[in-house]
């Protein structure tokens, strides 16, 4: 019987500091400035120096499974052309001391972090010469540690990369208009068939799947143009990577939208060839809040999404990220109705501002209620039928935030630093480490 995955999921420019360090090249977060309420991405946790002391923490919380990220400015710091051995070397040795703890790895490809070389080169994303030199670093890797590595995504939270953050982080400086979006999108899916498409022909013991952020959407009044508009958004920003990652192609829909918005996507014969022989083994996703949308008689938008309102059925944290645990399950059973295939959430968690006390104790109640009550839902998605192979926390040992608030943390583990002061960087456990070493041990494929 295989093991319920439970753990921890990080992105490198969030964790690993080091920034000059290992023959690593430049990215687009290493040349971002500190201001009041950011830090800059130089020294993160410093985890490059300390994963082992991370690992150890991690183990001894209980955790199973790791989802981590390769910096792409790692392995090659121009983003092309010559391959750097000493940053595979690193994380060949995170890799064999996840193992060594007993520990999963999960390899994610991509998690917002452009070369900088390339961001300057080719406009990051919006050139396909970026999604061919992605596709060779991505068989690199592969390459380099199937044997020790069974899952596998290449783009996290897919689905962004229609809004108009996705500009950002795919590395873009174009103009912020549909058809450009929208070929940003087709190369980074292009770029996940190819890689999948790879692994399947060359590595039958893997496992990929794609990753979204999910959030279901909810109509704000049963008004049909609150539930027409709720419907678009699912089907633009949830559906249409389910259908691809699903090997079914561009939904009909979405090329009928494109026809009549007069949008031209760069799409040829090979490219569609590649998207009819995709699928994927697992539907991976993060899951933090659901989203509610009332109609404003604008016409519907990927790059503007501002029909979204505050739910007045629930509470949400000091950063107004809605709390429903009822979501993630709506969330668990729409995924494996429309996939098909066993559910992963590989991102969970709630930001909260904590300082340390003379005692360094924090009792993080709101956190331990915030896990429990949407394991709880869950479990209960699990019951209904819902094949779901693991539930990761995001940054259970804390982290800079996607913006770069340290202020902004989601750890069981607390480390001591702030946006501007680096202190000592010493890992303090939290109440909460408690709870989830209580709860990892549960194996849910035996249990449910």
């Amino acid at each position: 019987m295989n093991k319920f995955l439970w753990g921890n999921s990080t992105s490198s420019m969030q964790t690993e500091g080091a920034y000059k360090e290992g023959g690593k090249g430049p990215s687009v977060y290493d040349i971002r400035e500190a201001n009041a309420d950011k830090s800059d991405w130089k020294v993160a946790i410093d985890e490059y120096h300390r994963y082992e002391e991370d690992i150890n923490l991690m183990s001894e919380m209980g955790m199973n499974c790791y989802r981590f990220q390769i910096s792409r400015s790692r392995i090659f710091p121009e983003g092309e052309g010559k391959v750097n051995e000493e940053g595979l070397k690193f994380y060949e040795n995170l890799i064999d001391t996840l193992i060594k703890y007993d520990i999963e790895p999960m390899i994610c490809l991509y998690h917002f972090d452009m070369p900088l070389a390339l961001y300057k080169k080719y406009d990051g994303f919006s050139s396909r010469q970026v999604t061919k030199e992605f596709v060779k670093y991505g068989k690199l890797i592969v390459d380099r540690f199937h044997e020790k590595v069974k899952y596998w995504i290449t783009f996290n939270e897919h689905n962004l990369y229609p809004m108009d953050m996705g500009f950002m982080i795919g590395g873009s400086k174009k103009e912020h208009n549909l058809e450009n979006i929208y070929n940003i999108q087709h190369y980074t899916l292009l770029a996940h068939a190819k890689i999948a498409n790879y692994i399947h022909d060359n590595y039958e013991d893997l496992q990929i799947g794609g990753m979204l952020a999910y959030s279901p959407y909810y109509p704000a009044s049963s008004n049909p143009d609150d539930v027409l508009l709720a419907d678009q958004y699912d089907r633009f920003l949830n559906k249409l990577y389910l259908d691809v990652f699903s090997g079914r192609s561009y939904p009909r829909f979405f090329l009928n939208y494109l026809n009549k918005n007069r949008i031209n996507i760069d799409i040829n014969k090979e490219d569609l060839e590649e998207f009819d022989k995709l699928y994927s083994d697992f539907m991976s996703f993060s899951y933090y809040q659901s989203q509610t949308v009332k109609s404003n008689g604008e016409e519907f938008n990927t790059l503007k999404l501002n029909q979204i309102i505050d739910n007045v059925y629930l509470d949400r944290s000091e950063w107004n990220w809605e709390i429903d645990p009822v979501g993630l399950r709506i969330s668990m059973e729409n995924i494996f109705a429309d996939g098909n295939v066993p559910v992963f959430i590989i991102e969970n968690g709630i930001g909260l501002r904590e300082e340390l006390s003379e005692d360094e104790f924090i009792e993080d109640d709101q956190r331990i209620d915030y896990h429990d009550r949407h394991i709880k839902q869950m479990k209960e998605a699990m019951r209904d039928g819902v094949d779901c192979i693991g539930y990761l926390g995001w940054g259970l040992i804390d982290i800079l935030s996607s913006s770069g608030d340290m202020n902004k943390r989601y750890g069981a583990v607390y480390v001591n630093r702030d946006n501007h002061d680096l202190k000592d960087l010493r890992r303090i456990k939290k109440k909460s480490f408690d709870f989830f070493k209580t709860v990892f041990k549960q194996n849910l494929l035996e249990e449910i």
